[in-house]
């Protein structure tokens, strides 16, 4: 399995996952420190794992990526484009110069990682995993930039999906969308606000993205929201799109900059590699982040989900009735 995006949060979290369940991993990202430690840990319990330093924004640094996995571990089946990065600020605020940057990683990277994936894939058969986000379909204020490259993974994950099947390849595209997640995604953005960004309350844990993934590589799954949460926003806007935009006006702006906290324009993880790699868990996050998620199980699960709903129907009914026949 080869990850990209490592080094933290998402990333970092499915390869010691992958790893702990057999999984060969190679690891990919910008900061030498974080990949090297992991790549140790996994080793000195057992497992196998190696690294490549890249910038997915550069194409021939992806292609090292597989050529790592091809050379050390004979190839791989699964592949996840899980890189990104973030900018906090509006439209107007946001230099073009970062704009560019942002889509060079987040869209380009993802682009590159889907073609060098696809053409060894095409001969060995497997899966591409592109991490795009709910905002993939709901785009929030503040985050505009990282919204509309997300809309472009979607966008991009369909069509290659229908391009492969078209051809018979057997390769798999799924789309993983999280909701908000508690990682260091936040403390790594580009910002332009007074304070420091940080998600908006209905947060889950890094483990249920890295659950997603690992169900996408065992079998092919095209596309999965992570968190409830993230989910009741997409039907608002689609059932509602004017009353969800005005609820954003009024909610979003707030809730995503914590001005307890005076941070004056960063340039953390769009340009360089960030200071606060190898850690899974973010610190900006001050309420009770979800462990599951109910929903995205039921994605995941359908035909347990199903039978336990319809057990717990049968034993609901039967309770009733027999309530119903003592009295």
């Amino acid at each position: 399995m080869v990850v990209t995006g490592a080094s933290s949060g998402i990333g970092l979290c499915t390869v010691k996952m992958a790893a702990k369940r057999g999984a060969r991993v190679v690891l990919a990202a910008r900061e030498e420190h974080a990949l090297r430690e992991t790549c140790e840990e996994i080793r000195s319990a057992g497992g196998q794992a190696t690294y490549v330093v890249a910038d997915v924004a550069n194409e021939g640094d992806v292609r090292r990526i597989a050529d790592a996995a091809i050379e050390v571990f004979g190839g791989f089946d699964t592949w996840v484009n899980n890189a990104g990065v973030a900018i906090y600020g509006t439209i107007e605020q946001t230099t073009l110069k970062d704009m560019r940057r942002l889509f060079d990683v987040n869209f380009w990277g993802l682009v590159y990682g889907c073609r060098i994936a696809a053409a060894h894939l095409r001969e060995h058969g497997g899966t591409i995993i592109n991490i795009g986000s709910v905002e993939s379909e709901i785009a929030l204020p503040l985050n505009g930039l990282y919204a509309s490259s997300k809309h472009a993974v979607k966008a991009f994950s369909d069509v290659f999906r229908m391009e492969l099947h078209k051809d018979d390849a057997p390769i798999g595209i799924s789309l993983v969308k999280p909701s908000g997640i508690n990682t260091p995604f936040f403390e790594h953005a580009q910002n332009y606000l007074e304070g420091v960004p940080q998600p908006p309350p209905g947060v889950y844990a890094p483990e249920t993205v890295a659950e997603a993934i690992l169900a996408c590589a065992e079998r092919f799954i095209p596309e999965v929201t992570v968190g409830g949460a993230g989910k009741l926003q997409t039907v608002m806007k689609s059932v509602a799109p004017r009353l969800t935009d005005k609820v954003m006006e009024l909610t979003m702006f707030k809730a995503q900059e914590n001005k307890h906290y005076s941070a004056g324009p960063q340039q953390e993880s769009l340009y360089h590699p960030p200071a606060h790699n190898g850690r899974i868990e973010g610190t900006r996050y001050r309420w009770p982040v979800m462990k599951r998620s109910f929903f995205t199980s039921a994605q995941l699960h359908p035909t347990l989900t199903t039978a336990t709903l319809a057990t717990a129907l049968f034993v609901g009914r039967s309770l009733w009735r027999t309530a119903r026949s003592v009295s």
